[in-house]
């Protein structure tokens, strides 16, 4: 596969225009390397003492290793249909190209060498042919390189195919053993211990996330837990908890014209979902019609809300560290069909998933933005 990449990177030079953009071999060898490296996370997973953490990784390099993938096969795609368009266009100039390189055998038989002119019309003959050979020797050679591009274009994609079936059976069985490892996690620290009674009123008494956000809030000054530390240095140092792009804004509205105080993240089915900050799981399990939610307390009057998820790691009083796993997005795992068809279409056509974000500060929310790095404006 890396010679293969190699041919590739040094036939693609060749065509200018496409050479100043990422090749399918720079993001074939780009997807290679991370399914490599997640591969060999993977089997020291095994035998980690933290096989939580190793798991996490685990599954994080895989859907890194997909994404590259994705722009590799669609780059690929491109590269295919820019090609065949360039010979539909040119089929007839091909054809006239191809005649005459047929009918320029050679002969060296006397009648070849005697021109109906005579000897002058002989050498204006040759000076003639002289000229047009170095065009048509560059015409074919273009056309050679291209044909040789097309052919490497599609091992380069069967290769790509072969990697790819592996990565999409390992990352899930990775999700699978970390949802497993996650079960079997019982040396978390407690920071406090939660009544599920109290809970359980607070929930049926809330109307809305608001309202049992503010009555999480409000148990912290009754129960006297301690606070935690200060976090306002940390703002617009946090990592974005899963992978995506943003669906809709602080407060945008929908197509129905409703409006929440968070984002709506749209992410790849069965995305992993972790915390940006280490923090205090505060409650976690199903909430109104926002689907599964897990909400987290990284500082002394800050929550971070998460919901919309399918699985929910964690259990309300435990401390988790960044980058902890906390749960997994819903949908189906794409099969190699469904993923090669994807890719060809675009990147982001299977941001299937949504996750809403939502972070509140002394018991109102404010734009995530404020706390995310590199955070969508």
């Amino acid at each position: 596969m890396r010679h293969l990449v190699a041919i590739v990177a040094l036939t693609l030079s060749a065509a200018s225009a496409w050479a100043q953009a990422e090749s399918p071999a720079s993001l074939a060898r780009a997807a290679l390397e991370q399914f490599d490296a997640a591969h060999a996370q993977l089997e020291a997973a095994e035998s980690a003492t933290n096989r939580v953490r190793a798991l996490t990784g685990v599954v994080r390099a895989y859907e890194d290793g997909l994404e590259a993938m994705r722009a590799g096969l669609r780059q690929v795609s491109l590269r295919e249909s820019e090609l065949a368009r360039e010979f539909d266009d040119e089929s007839g100039e091909f054809a006239q190209l191809l005649g005459v390189l047929i009918s320029m055998k050679p002969d060296a038989s006397p009648e070849a060498l005697v021109h109906p002119q005579g000897p002058l019309g002989h050498a204006r003959a040759g000076m003639l042919m002289s000229d047009i050979t170095p065009s048509m020797q560059a015409e074919v050679e273009d056309l050679r390189i291209r044909l040789e591009e097309v052919q490497i274009l599609r091992e380069l994609q069967n290769e790509s195919l072969e990697t790819l079936s592996r990565g999409l059976q390992d990352v899930q069985n990775a999700r699978t053993e970390l949802s497993q490892a996650m079960s079997e996690r019982t040396n978390l620290p407690e920071r406090f211990t939660m009544d599920p009674a109290r809970l359980q009123t607070l929930i049926d008494s809330s109307e809305t996330l608001s309202s049992f956000a503010s009555g999480l809030a409000v148990m912290d000054i009754v129960d006297g837990i301690a606070p935690l530390p200060d976090l306002s240095e940390a703002k617009g140092s946090w990592t974005l908890p899963v992978s995506g792009k943003l669906l809709r804004g602080y407060t945008e509205a929908d197509a129905a014209g409703v409006s929440r105080p968070g984002w709506v993240w749209a992410t790849r089915p069965m995305s992993l979902v972790t915390t940006p900050w280490p923090a205090t799981v505060r409650y976690k399990g199903p909430f109104l019609d926002y689907g599964n939610v897990i909400i987290l307390e990284p500082g002394n009057d800050v929550l971070l809300v998460l919901a919309g998820l399918d699985e929910v790691y964690g259990e309300p009083g435990t401390v988790i560290t960044a980058g902890t796993a906390v749960g997994l997005m819903g949908g189906a795992a794409p099969d190699l069909d469904d993923f090669i068809e994807n890719a060809a279409q675009g990147t982001g056509v299977d941001l299937s998933e949504t996750l809403y974000i939502e972070v509140r500060e002394g018991g109102e929310p404010v734009n995530p933005e404020l706390w995310f790095m590199n955070a969508p404006l």
